[in-house]
């Protein structure tokens, strides 16, 4: 008997995956996967790294053609050769890497590449229809600014714009809308989103944030290790059930460290006193041998710039750093090196790792001299030996030290980034938004790494916008706002609603 096929979307459904199987050589990417869409709804698409959303999501976008299985979209079967085609079909995809060219308008932007379709014949006409949807969606731009002098919230409203500039736009995709939004931005874009879903789009929101997911999704679809696991109601289920299906564990989301491990006789390793920029005003802190210090406070609140002042990476105005009670000149990042300062950035692409280059290369490269023969060669099996130790320690999940970093996980990227400081035996770390961009599996192990880290006697401070996080790791909280610290706490008093009370202080 043959197989029935996928029923034909019909008045509640629009989209209908069924049976998708994608290989890759050596890898079994997707496995009888499948999905479904509602009119009108917003589906959240979650897994960990490596769970195979994008590959989903680029087989149904067209830039995957060849699979196996079945996709009905709308009026019937469809299987798109490529993007433009899907687009055309009404499917628009907003990637998470914003796909923009600086240099340009915005109105260009939105019509990149439509040029030739004789539905604008002037730059002036360009303009005005850039400038309906920009009145449409309420983007606070015109259309005659360049992108490079927008801020990543209004890029990110500004490639909505050009997913829904396709006239027939029926599906929408966005890829992590809000990896790198502010909470007012992020609560704007949910706004649009509503907006959209009351006018019968439909949205498939994928992210790893699952307070969001609650917030804004009607359904759930969950995948792992390229399988199909279940589609659940968002309202009727708890975030932990979604956890425990997306990772197949329980990895005690919720834990909360009720009073700190450090006692008032630690070693202190490190004392800030006064530091100040023009974006950073008077900021003292210390931080302890073992010890996690948070630093919580809203998006632009000073804390990146108080830790890259700290690494000598900008330069300081006023104030002094004492490591183990001695003054230190840190003018400029290799002087907190060799001062013994490792800085994980929260840009980790761009500041933490170089992205063509293998594994190893990044391991080693804070630590090149200690692997030089005769201070000149550089001994590539020492360098070997130090990297497959910290990836089997660390848990990195590689075929080997000479992968590229490019082709690993988010999770594992930001372990090299770890390994790159150990190797070179750093005392004092510093995790500026250590789990952005990587999932719920991801994150708590380098929970686990952090606290194994400080169990060996290093010292921490963790920038963090996730309040759990900070709560959960924290021995003590530094809290800032408008660049200026407005309170310190044990960790046995901080609670959410007294750091969010302080990150919102009127500092003026």
């Amino acid at each position: 008997m043959s197989k029935p096929s996928a029923p034909t979307p019909g008045a509640d459904l629009i989209l209908s995956m069924r049976g998708i199987d994608k290989r890759f050589p050596g890898v079994h990417a997707l496995k009888n996967c499948q999905l479904s869409l509602k009119r009108g709804e917003v589906l959240a698409l979650v897994g960990e790294n490596g769970a195979g959303k994008s590959t989903l999501m680029k087989i149904l976008t067209g830039i995957y053609p060849e699979y196996a299985g079945e996709v009905w979209f709308d009026q019937g079967q469809v299987r798109f050769q490529h993007i433009r085609e899907a687009q055309q079909a009404g499917i628009s995809i907003v990637h998470q890497e914003l796909n923009m060219l600086n240099n340009m308008t915005v109105a260009k932007n939105i019509f990149l590449g439509r040029e030739s379709e004789g539905f604008f014949y002037s730059e002036r006409r360009l303009n005005q229809l850039a400038q309906s949807l920009i009145d449409e969606f309420h983007i606070h731009v015109l259309p005659t600014d360049k992108i490079i002098d927008l801020s990543v919230g209004k890029m990110q409203m500004v490639e909505i714009a050009r997913a829904m500039s396709f006239p027939q736009t029926k599906v929408l995709i966005l890829d992590e809308p809000t990896a790198a939004l502010s909470e007012t931005e992020t609560s704007d874009l949910f706004e649009k989103i509503r907006a959209l879903r009351d006018k019968g789009v439909s949205i498939i929101f994928i992210s790893h944030r699952m307070g969001e997911i609650k917030r804004i999704s009607d359904r759930v679809t969950v995948m792992r290790d390229g399988e199909y696991i279940d589609t659940v109601v968002t309202q009727d289920t708890e975030i932990d059930s979604i956890i425990k299906m997306m990772v197949g564990r329980d990895i005690g989301q919720n834990i909360r460290k009720s009073a700190s491990r450090i006692g008032s006789d630690a070693e202190t390793i490190l004392e800030v006193r006064h530091l100040s920029s023009p974006k950073v005003h008077d900021v003292s802190f210390s931080l302890r041998r073992g010890e996690i210090l948070g630093f919580a406070g809203l998006v632009g609140a000073g804390r990146t710039e108080v830790m890259r002042l700290l690494f000598g990476a900008d330069r300081l105005t006023g104030g002094e750093v004492l490591i183990r009670g001695k003054p230190v000149l840190l003018r400029k990042p290799q002087d907190a090196v060799a001062a013994g300062l490792g800085y994980l950035s929260e840009d980790r692409k761009r500041y933490g790792l170089v992205l063509g280059m293998s594994l190893v290369g990044n391991a080693v490269m804070a630590s090149l001299n200690r692997f030089l023969s005769l201070g000149l060669f550089v001994n590539f099996a020492a360098c070997l030996r130090a990297t497959e130790r910290f990836i089997q320690n660390l848990s990195i999940k590689t075929p080997g030290p000479l992968q590229l970093v490019k082709n690993l996980s988010g999770g594992n990227q930001q372990k090299v980034v770890v390994t790159k400081w150990l190797i070179r035996d750093t005392d004092i770390l510093i995790f500026d938004e250590p789990t952005r961009g990587i999932d719920v599996g991801a994150k708590a192990e380098i929970y686990r790494l952090i606290e194994e880290l400080t169990a060996e006697g290093k010292a921490i401070i963790m920038v963090s916008s996730e309040l759990p996080e900070i709560l959960r790791l924290s021995d003590r909280v530094v809290v800032m706002c408008e660049g200026r610290k407005t309170a310190e706490f044990d960790i046995s008093e901080a609670t959410a609603e007294l750091i969010m009370k302080h990150a919102t202080a009127n500092t003026n």
